[in-house]
């Protein structure tokens, strides 16, 4: 028995060790304006700033009193939490989604809520501080120092901060000699000699910015043909094996056969090829809800007779891979008609074939539904399907939990699939040759 057991592979999806670069500077100089300029010339899918303004400690009565007769230091590095920040950062590192702090200037506190950030492509941290705390600086992989002449400084601050944080001129000029420009001496400046690279004049000095750009894409680029290298390496160890006992294909009875007849000729009509792919959808989530978690439950019959049968044991919920996924959403209704459902757009990169997610809208507290059906109808090399469980995943889901649903698949990507989750079960309707065009969807809604 011990011989047939599969090794579990190893996967890294693409936003696992996140490019993080860090831009410090005193406050106002241009530190926010440099990163969003980095982000408009990088055109990528998700590219985060991430404002260390968010690790404000909360305040205590005390200091919550002084922080609005503008006498408490913000900029001091004891203001800010940087045990919360180094945690955030070692999460979206390692490819987990981060919850990051909201913090009200105008409350001086903490707000209750969070923001989630989850696989970005890149993530910009800027700060007074970015380059300050040694934790942080072993997670960067470059780091800028933006620097400005005082006077610009204090009167953007004074700008930004009448505007934004509802202070006064008075409480401004007060905290900038009290507390901004000691601190900057103390604590800011001394953060230039660790810095990969300074940048005068902000986001004015276009041959800094031009260095920036190279480097981050040359990063990219370089982690983008080690995760397809890497893919393509997991297709080849996994080729000879046997499908897993995870993998359900359907039986193929006359009348399932004679539905594929009809979806696979491609003289069948727009009518008639929705009408029967929903029909053999159905039967595919009919045989996934086959894997959901079921208690006996006795009724009571309308002829009064007691039924000793079966009842599903906690919710049941739905992640739709765009746009191809769609296609199964009739036939998810069919059996679930209150199913509660995400949504995953994962698209392969047309300059390098990797691929990328894109959008992602999860249901509240999927990490505690019963089952998670993910619905794609078409399965080749497996990248996506790996890519889409690999999210379920990170957010809380156990893999004993998810049933990937889909109609043609194709025997490597069925091996890669359950080669890196091995409790993942496959419920599948034909196996097919390893690469085919997706062509279901285009089908199915006619473009």
């Amino acid at each position: 028995m011990a011989d047939t057991v599969i090794k579990k592979a190893h996967y890294s999806p693409p936003w696992q060790d996140v490019c993080i670069i860090g831009i410090a500077g005193s406050s106002g100089s241009g530190k926010s304006t440099l990163s969003h300029a980095i982000v408009s010339q990088l055109a990528l899918p998700w590219v985060v700033i991430l404002s260390m303004d968010s690790f404000y400690k909360p305040l205590n009565a005390e200091a919550s009193a002084k922080a609005f007769r503008n006498e408490y230091d913000f900029d001091s590095p004891s203001a800010v939490d940087f045990d919360v920040l180094v945690d955030r950062l070692r999460d979206l590192k390692a490819g987990k989604r981060a919850e990051i702090p909201i913090y009200s200037f105008s409350k001086h506190a903490r707000e209750e809520a969070t923001t989630s950030i989850y696989s970005p492509h890149v993530l910009i941290l800027e700060g007074i501080f970015a380059l300050y705390d040694p934790r942080v600086l072993e997670l960067l992989d470059m780091k800028i120092f933006c620097e400005a002449d005082a006077d610009t400084c204090l009167s953007r601050r004074i700008l930004r901060d009448i505007a934004e944080r509802g202070r006064d001129i008075e409480g401004c000029i007060k905290q900038w000699f009290e507390y901004v420009k000691p601190n900057f001496e103390t604590y800011v400046e001394p953060q230039k000699k660790v810095t990969d690279i300074i940048v005068p004049r902000g986001v004015e000095n276009r041959v800094a910015i031009t260095m920036v750009i190279q480097y981050i894409e040359s990063k990219l680029k370089a982690k983008s043909a080690s995760h397809r290298a890497a893919l393509k390496k997991l297709g080849q160890s996994s080729e000879a094996n046997a499908l897993s006992d995870k993998v359900f294909i359907l039986e193929e009875t006359s009348q399932l056969k004679g539905m594929n007849t009809i979806i696979q000729d491609v003289d069948t009509d727009t009518e008639d090829f929705i009408f029967y792919f929903d029909r053999l959808a159905t039967l595919l989530v009919e045989h996934a809800m086959n894997n959901a978690l079921f208690k006996e439950k006795t009724v009571e019959t309308s002829a009064g007779n007691q039924y000793n049968g079966l009842v599903s044991t906690g919710a049941v919920s739905a992640v739709v891979i765009l746009r191809a996924g769609s296609t199964m959403e009739n036939g998810l209704r069919r059996v679930i008609p209150d199913c509660r459902t995400g949504r995953l757009l994962i698209q392969s990169n047309i300059r390098n074939g990797e691929p990328e997610l894109h959008y992602l809208k999860l249901p509240e507290d999927i990490e505690s539904h019963q089952s998670v059906l993910l619905l794609d109808p078409q399965m080749s090399s497996g990248g996506a399907a790996l890519m889409a469980v690999q999210v379920l995943v990170d957010h809380g889901v156990a893999e004993k939990k998810i049933v990937f649903v889909t109609y043609l698949a194709g025997r490597m990507g069925l091996n890669r699939l359950t080669s890196v989750f091995p409790e993942v079960k496959v419920v599948v309707c034909k196996i097919v040759p390893d690469y085919e065009e997706r062509w279901i969807e285009k089908r199915y809604f006619g473009c």
